[in-house]
């Protein structure tokens, strides 16, 4: 099955107000760079996104925050952007701040099927506040349920044109959990190749959890610090 589209507005032309968007990536290091920018161009809005971070000022998630399109961030670090923490601290935008673990088992549990779990972070702070909390094997645990979205918006390296993924070291953060946690996830590669291409071994994301396609034409891959040594 072909699952490619032609451009990054092609594979987003159904999003509407009001949804559940993950987006993957670490900091700035494989974002979806094209369905970002695409997302901003169509002017959806009241939406919530579900991603470690949210970029910088001008980078990234942080072209959402610019237009105003987003509504709720759910993330475990706010970074660098001091326009999220302005909004944040406005209270023009709901953030809920999960521990970065968490986070990362909220979203892999949706993709296994597993509504929630215990787990011992977060316990006697803030973030237990208003949870299910009980002992299990003499430590004190807390409630977590997952996170499942309806539209993942992943990164990945090289793709075929069944959805089959394949990440490249930091790039893979979050991206390969989420294509699992959305009704439909939508894959954005630097490199898209035939079937067969890849060798099944090297294959991160099965196509079964991908639903359609794009190839990026362009990216920034922008460095949030550039530290240099002195000659």
């Amino acid at each position: 099955m072909d699952k490619t589209y032609a451009s990054p507005e092609a594979a987003i032309a159904d999003m509407t107000d009001g949804i559940t968007m993950m987006s993957g990536g670490f900091g700035l290091c494989g974002n979806p760079e094209n369905l970002i920018k695409a997302v901003a161009a169509k002017g959806v809005k009241n939406l919530h996104v579900i991603s470690n971070n949210c970029g910088v000022d001008d980078k990234g998630l942080g072209i959402l925050l610019h237009t105003g399109q987003v509504q709720k961030m759910t993330s475990s670090y706010v970074g660098e952007n001091k326009h999220f923490e302005q909004l944040y601290l406005s209270g023009e935008l709901e953030v809920s701040l999960v521990p970065q673990g968490t986070l990362a088992e909220r979203i892999r549990a949706a993709g296994a099927g597993i509504p929630a779990f215990y787990t011992p972070t977060g316990y006697g702070t803030p973030i237990a506040e208003g949870k299910e909390v009980r002992e299990i094997d003499g430590r004190m645990v807390v409630l977590e349920h997952a996170l499942r979205a309806d539209f993942a918006l992943i990164k990945a390296w090289k793709g075929d044109r069944h959805g089959n993924l394949v990440f490249r070291h930091t790039a893979n953060n979050f991206n390969q959990t989420m294509a699992m946690a959305a009704t439909v996830t939508i894959a954005e590669v630097e490199e898209l190749v035939e079937p067969g291409e890849i060798d099944p071994n090297s294959v991160h994301t099965p196509g079964i959890y991908v639903n359609r396609i794009v190839k990026g034409e362009a990216y920034d891959k922008p460095i949030e610090f550039r530290t240099t040594r002195e000659a």
